[in-house]
């Protein structure tokens, strides 16, 4: 642009600064609207973990397990027996009959071996798998909406970047008409066209750009809106809402750093670098949740193995009986007993009960080879990308910019010293822009691609449980 004027200066010094004027006035009448919203990567981020309402379901749900744990622990609830035993249907005399007599009957049964206890633990350890869930859940949450975020900021990088090449080339089609005007320049009617339907070509990808940004907008607002946060609670209310109308993200391209960056660059020297992943996945929280259902998984089996143990039940019953005919009182009668089951048909019940237990944990142990090979294979996915793309981001940075920016300069000085032809100006202008579009992707595809990566080394932390409102016969409390 400086080019431009430079060779043309004395000729257009006039019309540029009415231009210059008149944008100054757009963007003043711009700036005195409504301030624009900002929000920051980690601003994005912490709203969605804290407007989360998965996280709260997840806390209700081990909660309502660790009651029932409690519950599963407690002896059964004894049995009372009231009836009238021996009653005369002639004469209906409570005294006539010896034999008659008021009973008053309890119950207590006493589960399988170490049933109680057993069933307890069991659901203690399924209930401790739902903290490494909502540690997993906000991991995830920090990847989706840190790349919906870049999504974002790419799209507006893009339109900042066309709307300051579309400005040279307005300029350039105005150049290019003073030019054909004064004759002072070699321009043609077709250079002007060409001008005209570049900057047409423009307005398009301007168009098609701000729809995805609106589109990637309220994408993210599904994260980080307000909407339906009164109904529940994770640590600080939000202070503010959101408007997606006038919201933008800051300019500067957030650097993410890796975790574990030596396990990237180092694989053909590292002899164990199989194990290394296998140890930093081994700790990742889903795994951590996996192991907990695998430990209760055992417990069943154990659970099961009680089978075998009969079940015992104590029974007490008073009897009353009343005065005989002559008057002569009848003692009461005392009642103690006990009953238990006999489990020595096992063959078609108890022992195929027990093998059930046992495939069922040995299913869940494979669910856990399987979420770690998944996890090492996209894992090296996600790595050939991040290492490819590094590529491509030196070769831009480091040659093609600098190349597309000596071409653009070279033809455009050609063209203005009568040398060189407008099409060829329009098209090394076009790849500079192109260029710089495909570096800006690159640039945020790789910071994506590393959000992605630290997920896999999503730290396992301490049970942590979270605050949320209590729901009781469907009264906040």
């Amino acid at each position: 642009m400086s080019l431009i004027y430079k060779k043309l200066g004395e000729i257009y010094t006039q019309y540029i600064l009415i231009v210059v004027m008149s944008f100054i006035g757009i963007s003043a009448a711009v700036y005195a609207a409504e301030p624009v919203q900002t929000l920051s990567l980690e601003e994005a981020v912490y709203l969605s973990q804290s407007n989360d309402p998965w996280l709260v379901s997840n806390q209700f749900q081990q909660d309502a397990i660790q009651s029932e744990s409690i519950a599963a622990g407690t002896l059964p609830d004894p049995k009372i027996s009231v009836g009238l035993a021996n009653l005369s249907i002639n004469t209906f005399d409570f005294g006539q009959e010896a034999m008659t007599q008021m009973k008053i009957g309890v119950t207590q049964m006493f589960p399988r071996g170490d049933s109680l206890s057993l069933r307890q633990q069991q659901l203690e350890l399924t209930a401790e798998q739902y903290p490494f869930l909502r540690q997993d859940r906000r991991a995830k949450l920090s990847v989706t909406t840190a790349q919906i975020w870049f999504d974002v900021y790419k799209a507006q990088e893009s339109i900042a970047l066309i709307e300051r090449n579309r400005n040279l080339f307005e300029q350039l089609s105005d150049v290019v008409k003073a030019g054909y005007s004064s004759a002072l320049v070699k321009s043609n009617q077709q250079d002007i066209i060409r001008a005209q339907l570049e900057v047409t070509r423009l307005e398009d990808k301007l168009t098609v750009l701000a729809q995805q940004e609106d589109m990637f907008k309220q994408k993210l607002s599904e994260w980080v809106g307000k909407a339906f946060v009164d109904e529940y609670r994770i640590g600080h209310e939000q202070d503010y809402e959101l408007l997606f109308s006038t919201f933008t993200v800051p300019n500067i391209l957030p650097q993410i750093k890796l975790t574990n960056p030596n396990l990237y660059f180092d694989e053909e020297k590292s002899q164990h670098y199989q194990q290394s992943l296998y140890e930093a996945f081994s700790v990742h929280p889903l795994i951590s949740a996996l192991e907990q259902r695998i430990e209760s998984s055992r417990k069943g089996v154990e659970l099961k193995k009680q089978l075998y143990k009969p079940e015992w039940g104590v029974n007490a019953g008073y009897s009353y009986r009343g005065n005989d005919p002559m008057g002569n009182s009848r003692d009461d009668l005392l009642s103690i007993g006990v009953s238990f089951d006999l489990p020595i048909f096992t063959s078609s019940k108890q022992d195929k009960q027990v093998q059930a237990a046992i495939y069922q944990s040995e299913s869940i142990k494979t669910e856990k080879w399987l979420l770690l090979r998944n996890m090492m294979a996209s894992y090296g996915t996600a790595k050939a990308q991040l290492l490819k793309l590094e590529q491509r981001q030196t070769l831009y940075n480091d040659f093609l910019l600098p190349q597309m920016q000596d071409q653009a300069d070279a033809s455009l000085t050609a063209y203005t010293n009568d040398k060189g032809d407008f099409a060829e100006v329009v098209r090394s202008l076009i790849a500079q822009l192109n260029t710089q579009l495909d570096a800006l992707a690159i640039n945020v595809d790789l910071q994506k691609v590393k959000v992605q990566l630290n997920y896999f080394f999503t730290p396992k932390v301490g049970p942590v449980s979270i605050s949320h409102k209590s729901y009781v016969d469907g009264e906040v409390k």
